[in-house]
């Protein structure tokens, strides 16, 4: 019989948030598979984990995912952990989970800390329905694309973002998503923890010369209800920026703001009528 991946949530910040569960099978399994054996490796001896550790970063996942499929296909019970969390949110795990399952080898949630769960909670947006973004494409097309994809979404919107890059994330943001209520949150958890709330723009003003230290969660409420323009209103508003000299993509971000539009959809307007 094979054996049993378990899946182990693990401290955010506050290590005494382990539960009692996450412990008894840390200490059971025969191995324990980690983002980085250097950070999970004193945290677990300290629990008093014996079990040797195997290494999985998030760059060479699929590359290393074939040994441990091997020892839980030979019968030996192995646990994933990532740095803080749950593994294979944004984290290293989820390929090596769907070839779990591929395999037909058991894979058991041991469940935990979430910084998109207690931020959510604590953040004062709505949380009956929510949508996770992870990271961010860097910038670019790519990250107004995923932008754009959402912008008409009514639930929150949750994500993650290294807290150096907020004076340049928090701009995107608002630009695509107009003036939306948002919240920082900051080292959950930890002695530092911090919820700092307000609009997007005014979020990105305080943000924009002197970036926080820490983990970051950001969460944008979903958009508002309004009317949307119609397409004859918006031929109109670009006609009018573009004849006093604004640039066309400059200018769609701001029509979309104003229309209830997503930014591609004013843009690609804006082209048909040039052509």
């Amino acid at each position: 019989m094979p054996g049993t991946l378990h899946l182990v949530a693990t401290p955010i910040g506050n290590l005494g948030d382990v539960t009692a569960r996450a412990t008894e099978v840390l200490r059971a399994v025969a191995f324990v598979v980690c983002e980085d054996s250097r950070h999970s490796g004193p945290w677990l001896r300290s629990l008093g984990v014996q079990a040797p550790l195997v290494s999985l970063p998030a760059f060479d996942e699929k590359g290393r995912v074939g040994g441990i499929i091997a020892r839980l296909e030979g019968g030996e019970d192995g646990a994933l952990v990532t740095d803080a969390g749950s593994p294979g949110i944004s984290d290293p795990g989820e390929a090596l989970v769907a070839e779990a399952v591929a395999r037909g080898i058991r894979v058991v949630p041991v469940p935990g800390p979430s910084a998109v769960i207690a931020a959510l909670s604590a953040s004062g947006l709505p949380s009956g329905r929510f949508h996770f973004l992870g990271f961010l494409p860097r910038s670019g097309p790519d990250r107004t694309a995923v932008l754009d994809e959402v912008a008409g979404l009514r639930a929150t919107l949750v994500l993650y973002e290294a807290a150096r890059r907020l004076g340049e994330t928090l701009p995107d943001l608002a630009a695509v998503l107009g003036p939306r209520r948002a919240v920082i949150a900051r080292e959950l958890t930890k002695v530092h923890e911090e919820f700092v709330r307000g609009t997007l723009s005014e979020l990105a003003e305080r943000y924009r010369d002197a970036p926080p230290l820490g983990e970051v969660v950001i969460l944008v409420e979903g958009r508002i209800e309004a009317v949307r323009w119609s397409e004859e209103e918006v031929r109109a508003a670009l006609g009018a920026g573009l004849a006093r000299g604004e640039r066309l993509k400059t200018l769609s971000t701001e029509v979309a703001r104003q229309a209830g539009w997503t930014s591609a959809e004013v843009y690609r307007l804006g082209l048909k009528g040039r052509s």
